[in-house]
């Protein structure tokens, strides 16, 4: 019986931390206004700036993340990539939300 409140307590923190890193597509449409100049108003993408639109959240997430962190240098996006794991989260969601 103790095993199985244990597997309950786990489980219930895992969701309450999955629920609390989804991001606010809305939110993140505004927060998401500055990379229109590079990777269109929509995230279609321009030029050598590869499209967002569509992209999974997870994958939009990790790269903000490894560009915040050096892991994945660019001058340019690390001088963008300076938002908390919330806002990564929202533009993500809004991404993930286009076609």
């Amino acid at each position: 019986m103790k095993k199985l409140a244990i597997v309950a307590a786990v489980a219930m923190a895992a969701f309450a931390m999955s629920a609390s890193a989804a991001g606010d597509a809305a939110a993140g449409k505004a927060k998401a206004a500055s990379c229109g100049g590079c990777h269109g108003a929509n995230g279609e993408g321009m030029g050598p700036n590869p499209k967002l639109a569509g992209m999974p959240a997870d994958k939009f997430v990790a790269a903000m993340k490894a560009y915040k962190d050096g892991s994945r240098p660019s001058p340019m996006m690390k001088s963008f990539a300076t938002g908390s794991d919330q806002d990564f989260a929202d533009m993500a969601a809004f991404y993930a939300s286009l076609k």
